[in-house]
């Protein structure tokens, strides 16, 4: 090319075929200047790919520590998890182990309760008291007035209450008291007495006798001098002015009152209570048991006495009599009383083990007998 440029030209067509080559040249520059930037550019691409490249490599580095990190927690929080689940089912089982223990404990306890329950349904039953006691006249001649007595106290009674052991004879049993406790002793050894009767014997077994409970207590009653019960009162006004038409009543001296202290009284039972300011008043309308008051109209009411009692002393005992045996299994081969003659001849003769008999009874079959003892 540098020859040509150095020949000159020789013709115009020569001329015009160097300023093509020309400007071919700087088209070429062009393109190589284009191409330069391209390149440059293309160059700062592949610098910034390449940084971004770093950039993504070192997030996907710390991506991926960061993930370790998770699996490892998420591996850590799992053992931790079954590691919590072995321990809450371990207190489930110890817990269900312990509710099982405690049901078994309430079931054990429920018969155990039932058992005392019935046992203490049979000790009431047995040591409950089903005497009726006799109504009992009492006149009272004069009251001793101690000295210092105040009239304003209650009239207190004391009743001492004793009941006598007892055991129920069945037909075919015989009892028998001997006066001597040794004489007892030496039947109740005996398993079977052979008793000699007319053309023929009789086989008796002795047993000793188990009482039925007794008991003995106390009564101490206090029955007050002032104080009135009242009941059957009709709420027939309100309850304020039903208190002033008792008050009023119940002063009256021509009727046999007195001077009220206060009044007390519930509509909703028609009952209440009066309390003089001097004794005495209350004892003589309690003896009638009943009053005139004066409500909306005249009205009969029922009056009584205000007492307190309490139990004291109660005592329970049971045994069996020493002087006392029991014949028992007695064939009815005699009349009553024949056979009963015949059992005190055979446990009076020493020669049978007997002595001196204080009371014999016997009864045949088809009968029964409350026998009563009491205290030597």
């Amino acid at each position: 090319m540098a020859d040509i440029c150095n020949n000159r030209p020789i013709n115009g067509k020569m001329d015009g075929g160097a300023e093509e080559e020309g400007s071919d040249l700087e088209v070429a520059k062009m393109e190589l200047e284009k191409w330069k930037t391209q390149a440059e550019k293309a160059d700062d691409v592949k610098a910034r790919l390449i940084l971004e490249k770093l950039e993504e490599d070192e997030a996907k580095t710390k991506a991926q520590q960061e993930m370790m990190a998770c699996v490892k927690k998420q591996e850590k929080c799992q053992n931790e998890f079954t590691q919590g689940m072995d321990e809450v089912q371990e207190e489930i089982l110890k817990l269900g182990k312990r509710r099982q223990d405690l049901l078994d404990k309430v079931k054990r306890c429920q018969a155990d309760l039932e058992a005392k329950r019935v046992e203490s349904t049979q000790l009431k039953q047995k040591f409950k008291i089903y005497a009726q006691i006799p109504d009992t006249e009492v006149k009272f001649s004069h009251q001793n007035k101690e000295e210092g007595d105040d009239d304003s106290q209650p009239i207190t009674g004391v009743f001492a209450i004793s009941q006598r052991p007892t055991v129920l004879l069945q037909g075919g049993q015989a009892l028998i008291t001997f006066e001597e406790e040794k004489v007892a002793s030496q039947i109740l050894k005996i398993a079977k007495c052979t008793v000699s009767c007319e053309n023929m014997t009789l086989d008796v077994k002795p047993k000793r006798i188990t009482m039925d409970p007794a008991v003995k207590f106390e009564v101490h009653l206090d029955v007050s001098r002032k104080e009135l019960k009242l009941s059957n009162v009709p709420p027939s006004m309100p309850e304020e002015r039903i208190k002033d038409r008792l008050e009023m009543s119940f002063s009256r001296p021509s009727r046999g009152g007195g001077e009220v202290e206060s009044v007390e009284y519930e509509k909703n039972t028609g009952t209440g209570q009066i309390t003089f300011l001097l004794p005495g008043v209350a004892e003589r309308l309690a003896l009638r048991g009943s009053y005139h008051v004066d409500l909306d109209s005249e009205v009969n009411v029922q009056v009584g006495p205000i007492y307190k009692y309490e139990l004291r002393k109660f005592q329970t005992f049971c045994g069996a009599p020493r002087r006392t045996i029991l014949l028992d299994d007695i064939k009815d081969k005699e009349d009553e009383e024949d056979l009963q003659d015949h059992l005190e001849i055979h446990f009076q003769k020493p020669s049978n083990y007997g002595g001196e008999i204080e009371s014999i009874k016997y009864i045949s079959k088809g009968k029964t007998l409350q026998a009563f003892f009491s205290e030597d």
